[in-house]
């Protein structure tokens, strides 16, 4: 249930209550019986689990894939380098 805060407009008495949804306002001081109005302030909003930062929609697991593919690649082409130097560089740079 959500806390409501009220203040009184003749004697600035300020208080909260706890009101379900379904509840009337309040319209009643219950100090001096003057007319009430609510008091509306800022939310404090918290950012929890994944989703809310740049970086959350990059899997983990694709940037060790694709850093596991290069240093595979590279290994692959280092002998093929010792016999053609010329012919090895060029696909590397390629596909990067």
């Amino acid at each position: 249930m959500p806390t409501y805060q009220y203040a009184c407009t003749a004697c600035d008495n300020q208080f909260e209550i706890v009101q379900k949804f379904t509840d009337d306002a309040l319209t009643v001081c219950p100090s001096c019986q003057g007319e009430l109005r609510k008091v509306f302030s800022a939310v404090g909003i918290v950012f929890k689990g994944s989703g809310f930062y740049r970086t959350d929609n990059r899997s983990s697991s694709s940037s060790s894939t694709v850093s596991s593919t290069t240093s595979a690649s590279s290994t692959s082409t280092s002998t093929p380098a010792e016999s053609k130097p010329a012919a090895a560089p060029a696909p590397a740079a390629a596909a990067s």
